[in-house]
């Protein structure tokens, strides 16, 4: 029997799972790789090009919520977007595996597996994976991109296209859910380091005790689970891009750490003496006013010029309202593609409370709203009830002030899901650490 062309990744850390699965695979597909570590996957994808990943949701003792999985599911899909990820999870977890479907998971399979089982769903994910591969070449590295016409959204992919093609700082500006990843990824992959890395992390997510690690790297005994030498984030975009996202919440003394680190162009592992040479090109973002926490000495006067050679500032949906409709419109073709449902329409009314919606949270809630429509919609024609826009009433939107607005909202889907933080947060886009920053901010507690 002839093996199929492909690349599968197994990661468990039990080592019966990964031989037991790698007997299994290995008949049928040419290359199979197993990671008893997760924290060696981003490596691994930087070095091979995987198809499939198959990814157990728990790794440490105690803790078996799936929490682990899911949030290295969101990891992979921002590394590597074409791999696809199989979930392996236990009888009566299926919840968090639901979750996982949500965040962008393949599938899921039970463990103990049957092994017809196994191969259909990685059989099924290799063949996605080809077909998406082969519809990508096919485009433009634009393509999937909405730019839009107002003045203010093309001043800034103007600057982009221009700064592209250097290898200077640049600083993207803007609320949340305005599109500074998309906008960094653009810049990427209109630059001459397109076939290189482009490496995106959330700063806003990592605490005080992991910040060193996840960004520079770690020895092996470094500390007490340095159990091998592992490459930071910045080794990992060598030679390609680093996205900063969130820089503006990094503590003031973190930042020295990070200025000495984009300063010197070279990093040093914890645990190491030598320093280790980048060639990396880094573009940051965040939705902080950085001159006023330079003027109020929470943020560094010199690691914010460091970062802005270039500013990138994004308006919100509320200041290009020529582009609402034309961008619904975008949306929904990309997501009902994505959902094999082309025969999906707006109707007349879900139309009319698009254009007059408020759209504080910008694009990512536009998306989130659709694609919830598109999922819960039955008769073809999109609702205003399958939209669900009733955060906040609009007709008091103009006597609201934008932290009112933002309370409100954060009250609203933490209530909703009685104040579980990852739903919540998951929900309105922040990170867990963003979103407990705004609890404090606003007072909200259950």
């Amino acid at each position: 029997m002839k093996k199929t062309q492909a690349n599968i990744l197994v990661i468990d850390d039990q080592e019966d799972i990964l031989f037991a699965s790698k007997m299994v695979l290995k008949k049928h597909f040419e290359n199979i790789y197993t990671l008893n570590n997760p924290k060696n996957i981003l490596n691994l994808l930087s070095e091979n090009q995987i198809d499939v990943v198959l990814l157990d949701m728990n790794y440490r003792i105690g803790f078996e919520d799936g929490r682990e999985g899911i949030y290295l599911l969101k990891e992979i899909k921002t590394f590597s977007p074409e791999t696809k990820v199989i979930l392996m999870t236990a009888f009566g977890k299926v919840e968090t595996a639901v979750e996982g479907l949500k965040s962008g998971a393949f599938d899921y399979i039970l463990k103990p597996w049957d092994n017809e089982k196994l191969l259909s769903v990685v059989k099924s994910a290799v063949d996605e994976s080809r077909k998406e591969k082969k519809k990508a070449e096919k485009l433009p590295k634009t393509a999937s991109v909405f730019i839009g016409e107002s003045n203010s959204i093309k001043r800034a992919y103007s600057l982009a296209e221009k700064v592209a093609k250097t290898d200077a700082n640049v600083l993207i500006l803007g609320e949340n859910g305005t599109g500074k990843f998309v906008l960094a990824n653009y810049i990427h992959q209109n630059s001459n380091r397109n076939n290189q890395p482009f490496i995106h992390v959330d700063l806003g997510s990592l605490n005080d005790t992991i910040f060193e690690s996840e960004l520079f790297g770690y020895a092996k005994g470094a500390f007490t689970d340095a159990k091998t030498d592992n490459p930071g984030r910045f080794e990992l975009a060598n030679n390609g891009t680093i996205f900063l996202d969130e820089i503006g919440n990094v503590p003031l003394h973190l930042q020295s750490k990070l200025l000495q680190v984009i300063q010197n162009k070279s990093v040093t592992r914890l645990g190491e003496a030598k320093s280790r040479q980048l060639n990396v090109r880094i573009i940051t973002a965040t939705n902080i006013d950085l001159k006023q926490e330079v003027s109020g000495k929470n943020f560094r006067e010199d690691l914010y010029y460091r970062i802005n050679t270039m500013e990138i500032v994004l308006p919100s949906l509320r200041e290009r309202k020529e582009d609402i409709m034309p961008l619904a419109k975008f949306l929904l073709a990309k997501i009902i593609e994505k959902y094999e449902r082309n025969e999906i329409t707006f109707g007349t009314e879900a139309l009319s409370r698009i254009e007059k919606h408020a759209w504080n949270g910008n694009i990512r809630e536009m998306e989130n709203r659709i694609e919830r429509a598109v999922i819960l919609c039955e008769n073809n024609a999109i609702t205003v009830s399958d939209l669900d826009l009733d955060f906040i009433e609009n007709r008091n939107i103009e006597d609201l002030q934008l932290s009112d607005i933002e309370k409100s909202m954060i009250g609203k889907v933490l209530q909703k899901h009685n104040f579980n933080i990852s739903k919540s947060a998951e929900e309105l886009g922040l990170s867990r650490a963003s979103l407990y920053r705004r609890m404090e901010k606003f007072d909200l507690k259950n």
